[in-house]
């Protein structure tokens, strides 16, 4: 192990916490496999001199000494291999913690800059790749150097002059793993890019399963698949070939080594008369520095793995810094929003989501956002529990900046309903909860305000039924009327409804309408809408294009002007989207 790779241990270290006893059960064990080594060739000294020779020699001490040391390393094996378990399950369930606790409280560019499919391949594999690798390739450095050392000891015991030759060989072992290591290191990382494009190639194709078949593109992405399986493929075989050159490297060196010692011993059998027990026993004992060289030399190999995996990890704890937050909290807001020329520009974009935007929105007060795409309609409402951070310019939530509250205090205030509904593979209860107390009683209130609690009561398990992936088992409606009903049990003061109603059927639409209504009674709600007949009852509508407020006003207001909203009304009506008598939103 060479220093760099000490160093980055040293970054895992403080995950072995509360391991000291298994690592000391582990290092005791050990030493008793590692000090035994050196008795095998010991015994054939006595047994090579005396035993075919026809001294008085008690044959029966020979198997009982082999039944004893054989059973002594079989205990002290088992002990290090549970210790070992119990140390790397330990570090990979607290480190594995770590990790996930900072995905929950990371910034949203974190989310912005890394596919799930990594994110997930880093919390889950790599974690438990890397801990496994580098705990078990610990326990062969253990092992194996203890054993080394013994060995070379009781060499030195038998014949030092042959002993200075065998040491010769560990010099070049060194080098060797040096230069292989870090080739190894650059590749094991290109390994893990490359993973990771080939696991999000994976996902984006299970999401999008039926736009794949739609468009007949299952030929395109194999393709696709196949280009970066075969890069994957390819990093494997170089990382094959650079930890495989390791093992006949290293043999070769003891070979010569031991073809050395073996000349040398023969010619000091000629001068200083060495026994035939005591060059067997040299020999035997030599042969058997091969395996732990070997081994030690192939660690390198792991180690490398195991640290690139887990430094994966420790790079985003260490790297990723939690959202920033203050010390201001309340109970329950009254709702007073308040935006004074705010500015949002994304990394990497030519232009400003959001251009000097002001607005002032008064508790209760509900105002629609309208616009085209890219206008800055969910820039502006991401604003508000800081999804996005402004550029520049303040945010106000009853009076006071939004990084001065405490995030949880400032999330607390507001409940989304979009088109887009996320829900979790757990019972519809824990969906609407989704982490507060449960009050079943207040569940099923929800569940009522919803329009959903008679399908819900036609469930196997009623609330308690699981919904499946992202409730895939209910239909649209019934999926958009389950994140009402969340809303509902939130009980937030301040609402924001994003396109709450565009992707349905005109039954659903109506029965969610109903629920959205129960739902906005005194709270502040901020609506966006494609649909111009859902806000005509608002009591505010901005008009947005590129990133500014271009008009504001009443429906009735916005359309005496003529201006943008009264030529958006008007394409919409011609085009059949507002019907002369329009079941609206709020009316």
């Amino acid at each position: 192990m060479n220093v760099n790779q000490a160093q980055r241990i040293r970054r895992i270290l403080p995950y072995f916490r509360g391991c000291g006893p298994a690592f000391a059960a582990l290092l005791a064990a050990t030493c008793v496999v590692a000090l035994t080594e050196p008795v095998i060739p010991a015994l054939m000294k006595p047994l090579l001199d005396n035993g075919f020779q026809g001294a008085n020699f008690n044959l029966w001490l020979v198997p009982l000494a082999l039944l004893g040391l054989f059973g002594l390393r079989g205990i002290s094996g088992f002990i290090a291999q549970y210790s070992l378990a119990h140390m790397a399950n330990k570090a990979m369930v607290q480190l594995r913690g770590r990790l996930f606790a900072r995905v929950l409280d990371a910034p949203m560019s974190l989310f912005a800059h890394t596919s799930a499919s990594a994110l997930s391949n880093t919390v889950v594999y790599e974690v438990q790749t890397g801990t496994t690798l580098l705990v078990t390739t610990m326990l062969t450095l253990i092992r194996d150097s203890l054993t080394l050392v013994a060995l070379m000891a009781y060499l030195f015991y038998i014949n030092w002059k042959l002993t200075l030759i065998v040491l010769v060989i560990f010099p070049g072992v060194a080098l060797v793993m040096k230069v292989l290591s870090r080739r190894l290191h650059r590749i094991t990382q290109a390994n893990q890019d490359a993973t990771d494009r080939l696991a999000y190639v994976v996902e984006e194709n299970v999401l999008a399963h039926r736009v794949v078949r739609l468009h007949e593109a299952q030929a395109a992405q194999g393709e696709r698949f196949g280009q970066l399986s075969g890069e994957l493929r390819r990093l494997a075989m170089k990382s094959t070939v650079a930890a495989s050159a390791m093992t006949p490297l290293t043999q070769m060196l003891a070979a010569g080594a031991l073809s050395a010692v073996i000349c040398t011993a023969l010619w000091q059998s000629s001068t200083s008369g060495i026994t035939v027990g005591g060059f067997a026993a040299f020999v035997t004992a030599m042969l058997m520095l091969i395996a732990p060289i070997k081994h030690l030399s192939e660690s390198a190999s792991p180690i490398t793995r195991g640290l690139a995996a887990v430094e994966r990890g420790l790079d985003l704890i260490e790297h990723t810094e939690p959202e920033r937050e203050g010390t201001h909290e309340a109970a329950r807001a009254c709702g007073e929003i308040a935006l004074e020329d705010v500015t949002v520009r994304y990394e990497d974009s030519a232009r400003d989501a959001l251009e000097s935007v002001s607005l002032r929105v008064a508790p209760g007060e509900t105002v629609a956002l309208v616009g085209g795409s890219g206008s800055g309609k969910t820039t502006l409402v991401n604003l508000l529990p800081r999804f996005v951070v402004p550029s520049s310019g303040r945010i106000l939530l009853d009076g006071v900046e939004l990084h001065d509250w405490r995030l949880n205090a400032l999330r607390r205030q507001f409940a989304f309903v979009s088109q887009e509904v996320v829900m979790f593979n757990d019972t519809i209860a824990s969906n609407i909860t989704l982490g507060l107390p449960v009050d079943r009683e207040r569940i099923a209130r929800a569940l009522e305000a919803a329009n959903l609690s008679e399908h819900v009561a036609t469930l196997p398990q009623g609330m308690d039924t699981l919904v499946g992936h992202n409730a895939r088992q209910l239909s649209g409606g019934q999926r958009q009327r389950l994140a009402i009903a969340r809303a509902i049990y939130k009980d937030a003061p301040i609402l924001v409804l994003d396109e709450a109603t565009s992707a349905l059927d005109t039954e659903s639409e109506q029965a969610v309408k109903s629920a959205l209504q129960r739902l906005m009674a005194g709270r502040t709600t901020l609506i966006i809408a494609h649909r111009l007949s859902t806000i005509e009852h608002a009591d505010r509508i901005l008009v947005m294009a590129s990133g500014r407020v271009v008009e504001e006003g009443s429906h009735a207001e916005l359309l005496r002007r003529g201006g943008h909203y009264a030529r958006l009304y008007s394409v919409a009506s011609a085009e059949g989207s507002n019907p002369a008598s329009p079941s609206d939103l709020l009316g």
